[in-house]
């Protein structure tokens, strides 16, 4: 599948990770989705009561005895999904814990793939190609996303200072 390519303009506005600011920032989209997964449960748990209260909302009921424990959590809910788009990662998959950081690969944008019980980013696809695509960065060779290499030492003559 042909990779999509971002007008200049938003690539501007997109946030473009390196593999390694995107695994350095795993630990706290880690902690997010931890905090989302926990008001997802309560949420989840009070559906039933919230469907029925919607339902009897035309009626003039439609009120829960839980209403303030629901309005936490989907506000705790919302906030963590919030907490983890303003970073520029992409939230794909709730259940699975899914998530795309935006990195450059040859002049275009390509998503580091990452999903919940992964130690680390070892994965990235195309845009158009989603979770199916995805691909090892390291059995990808000419992989090549935007990382800061260090100079090679090419001058042996210098001494270091001890």
């Amino acid at each position: 599948m042909m990779a999509h390519s971002i007008p200049a303009y938003d690539q501007k506005k997109m946030k473009l990770f390196t593999l390694e600011e995107a695994n350095n920032l795993l630990s706290e989209i880690k902690k997010l989705f931890s905090q989302i997964d926990g008001q997802r449960s309560i949420l989840q748990k009070l559906a039933p009561e919230v469907k029925r209260a919607s339902e009897q909302a035309s009626n003039g009921g439609g009120g829960i005895p839980d209403g303030p424990r629901y309005a936490k959590a989907l506000n705790g809910f919302m906030g963590g999904v919030q907490a983890i788009l303003a970073h520029g990662v992409e939230v794909k998959d709730f259940d699975r814990g899914l998530c795309d950081f935006p990195s450059l690969r040859d002049g275009r944008v390509v998503y580091l793939c990452w999903q919940r019980g992964e130690d680390s980013i070892e994965w990235w696809h195309d845009i158009d190609s989603g979770f199916a695509g995805r691909q090892r960065i390291k059995e990808v060779k000419s992989l090549k996303f935007k990382v800061q290499r260090k100079m090679p030492v090419t001058n042996l003559s210098i001494q270091p200072r001890l």
